[in-house]
């Protein structure tokens, strides 16, 4: 695919996710600007970008002053030594140091945004979670209304002599288990909400919305696969490390050139002055030794880790459309049968007309409620594998 329709697609997927998620984005955009743990990783690498410019001047000059009384005096005199030295490395290392270290600061961008990609799937799948729990707690609410009625009316016939005690105790007991549920599914919510108040920064969060956002189309495996890559901030990391090894390697190379010094150096003794200039070499014979061969290693070491994490994406990638294109084929069908077999309204109306018994009724109910729930889990489980190959978004 060629670059510009790689951009193009991505421009798309972009406009029609974020009008498509628009109180999601509104979480996660306020989730990006208060999260700790960003905030706390973006200052390291404000500190870092810092350090990788420090060491590239010149090293501090050097003043000495030596004053030495001669014995006897009158024969040796006194003697006064002055130097002021400032050393200095190849001239070629400072622009190969300057360059490493603009590699080094481009490395923060893509670990920072790696790290922000994490945690805002995070909090879009603390949401998404919500979002099913909030229907279920409809659903369950439903049935809870559904069965206190059923328990009044039998209580009523009881009282009247026209029902039996076993309708009443089964639907008492339809009761405890809904409650039960319920109370179950409610905490889950609360903790939902304060997973995203902590994602947050500790400001509160109130999440209520009991619909997904609307489902954008996904593109071809094919050609999500490359735009994921294209996108992805940890290769782009993992490539980065390799480029700065490889500087590395120029950096040691030119560290291995002689260093030089250069000042003034004044000498007084007996009544007689000498001053004039200094100059030195110093050459590395043996303090680079290996540093080479080391920096060659570590440059095979990662590139091995970028090949690695390269074929360990690709499948991850593919494993995630797999599950996303077989839960898409299942959702519809939960989809095709929930809405054309009406299972509730038929039992009350069997129930009604004396066609079942009330035992019969719930253990029928509880089927439909049953392949209700597991819908409710599915589509849940779609909207997570399509946030999590969208993740590149984040």
């Amino acid at each position: 695919m060629k670059i510009n329709s790689i951009a193009l697609l991505v421009a798309c997927l972009w406009v029609a996710n974020a009008e498509a998620q628009s109180g999601l984005e509104t979480i996660l955009t306020d989730i990006s600007k208060n999260n700790k743990t960003l905030q706390s990783q973006s200052k390291y690498w404000e500190a870092q970008k810092l350090q990788f410019k420090t060491g590239n001047t010149l090293y501090d000059p050097t003043i000495s002053y030596d004053y030495m009384r001669g014995t006897p005096s009158a024969v040796a005199g006194n003697q006064t030594d002055i130097s002021v030295i400032q050393r200095f490395d190849f001239p070629t290392v400072y622009g190969k140091k300057k360059n490493l270290a603009n590699e080094k600061s481009k490395q923060g961008d893509f670990a920072l945004l790696a790290t922000k990609q994490d945690i805002l799937l995070e909090a879009k799948k603390s949401a998404i979670e919500l979002i099913y729990r909030n229907k279920l707690q409809e659903k369950i609410k439903e049935r809870k209304t559904k069965t206190e009625k059923f328990l009044s009316d039998f209580q009523t016939k009881l009282n009247r002599g026209e029902g039996n005690i076993l309708d009443v105790n089964k639907a008492k007991l339809q009761l405890i288990e809904i409650n039960k549920d319920l109370k179950l599914n409610t905490s889950s919510i609360n903790q939902l909400q304060q997973k995203l108040t902590e994602l947050n920064g500790g400001i509160d969060v109130i999440f209520n919305e009991s619909e997904y956002p609307e489902v954008i189309a996904i593109p071809s495996f094919e050609e999500l696969e490359e735009i994921i890559e294209a996108q992805d901030p940890t290769r782009k990391l993992l490539q980065q490390q390799t480029t700065i090894a490889q500087q590395q390697i120029q950096v040691t190379k030119a560290m291995a050139l002689p260093k030089f010094e250069a000042g003034y150096h004044y000498q007084g003794i007996l009544g007689q002055n000498f001053h004039g200039a200094r100059i030195g070499m110093s050459i590395p014979l043996w303090e680079n030794k290996n540093r080479v061969k080391q920096s060659m290693a570590e440059l095979e070491m990662n590139e091995v880790q970028l090949n690695e994490h390269k074929l360990e994406h690709y499948y991850n990638i593919k494993s995630l459309y797999e599950k996303y294109t077989n839960l898409q084929k299942t959702l519809d069908e939960y989809q095709t049968v929930l809405e054309s077999i009406n299972s509730i309204q038929l039992l009350d109306k069997a129930l009604r007309f004396g066609e079942i018994t009330t035992i019969q009724y719930f253990l029928e109910a509880s089927y439909y409620y049953q392949a209700s729930n597991n819908y409710l889990l599915t589509e849940k489980e779609y909207q997570d594998v399509i946030a999590e190959l969208l993740k590149y978004q984040l």
